[in-house]
């Protein structure tokens, strides 16, 4: 005789995306490196030693040492937590100045949002990494001056974002609602614009780390990062050229170490994506 009762099936976990899995794993092992790097490495990286110089990868030196005896795993270490916190100063820059120049100018529009917009594309009219070497000649090539010069770089792709979402969201219901209501302009963007933002300058800010810690490389390895002898891995690179016939190590740890880290910042914001994007959702 049947009970009636309905069986009901056994829900399913849902597991995270493996690019979210991998990802989040090699930018674990980078921020573990870069947090551990600017406390404690195994040896100074700026000690020399001219009789352990170019010694090959062994059990007292794991990645080997440098032409001036130096330490390669410590100096990749002391590097990523110079890369990591240079790009997350250069991305809260570009997304703090960005923010508020792409909320005003969408949610002001008219003349306003012509003019500001007319001088974003105008920006972003030269590459990046072009921008940035301009903007290094007149601040100084050292590590608050990439910031800045990158930050400003980066500073008008958040501002098209944000103006783009403002644009989409100025017209609707409850923004007309907040203006009856008497609200002013300055609490209706902050308390019923900027919210909506944070999705897509999540995604965005994602993105950006990437591309501000590959940035960050180039101008180390073309002399115009931090100051040596302080390690990054653009600098290490560049060490490395002259030795690369007897000593490839030097040009294969950081080489490894920034594409594994571009590596894992593009999964993790491709699974970022997914998951804040609606339309993306949609279609897995």
């Amino acid at each position: 005789m049947g009970t009636g009762a309905s069986v009901k099936k056994p829900s399913r976990t849902k597991l995270p995306a493996p690019n979210a899995i991998v990802g989040g794993t090699l930018i674990g092992i980078l921020l573990l490196a870069a947090g551990t790097g600017a406390l404690w490495t195994p040896y100074d990286p700026l000690k020399l030693s001219f009789r352990e110089k170019l010694a090959a990868p062994s059990a007292l030196h794991w990645l080997g040492t440098d032409e001036f005896g130096r330490d390669v795993l410590s100096r990749l270490m002391a590097g990523a937590a110079t890369s990591v916190w240079i790009s997350i100063l250069t991305v809260t820059l570009a997304v703090v100045a960005g923010t508020l120049i792409g909320l005003f100018s969408g949610y002001m529009r008219g003349w306003t949002d012509r003019i500001i917009m007319a001088f974003n594309d105008a920006l972003l009219a030269f590459p990046g990494i072009l921008l940035a070497l301009g903007l290094l000649a007149v601040v100084g090539a050292n590590k608050y001056g990439i910031i800045v010069a990158l930050g400003i770089a980066y500073t008008p792709s958040v501002a098209r974002v944000v103006r783009g979402t403002v644009l989409s969201l100025r017209e609707r219901e409850f923004i007309a609602a907040s203006r009856v209501m008497g609200n002013s302009e300055a609490f209706t963007m902050v308390r019923h614009i900027l919210p909506n933002c944070i999705a897509p300058l999540t995604v965005l800010a994602t993105s950006m780390f990437g591309y501000v810690l590959l940035a960050e490389s180039a101008l180390s390895f073309l002399g115009l990062g931090v100051p040596p002898p302080a390690p990054t891995w653009g600098n290490m690179l560049a060490g490395s050229r002259p030795y690369i016939g007897q000593a490839v190590w030097l040009g294969i740890f950081p080489g490894l170490a920034i594409s594994l880290t571009l590596l894992g910042i593009n999964l993790l914001g491709d699974a970022v994506r997914d998951r804040l994007d609606p339309r993306m959702r949609g279609s897995r």
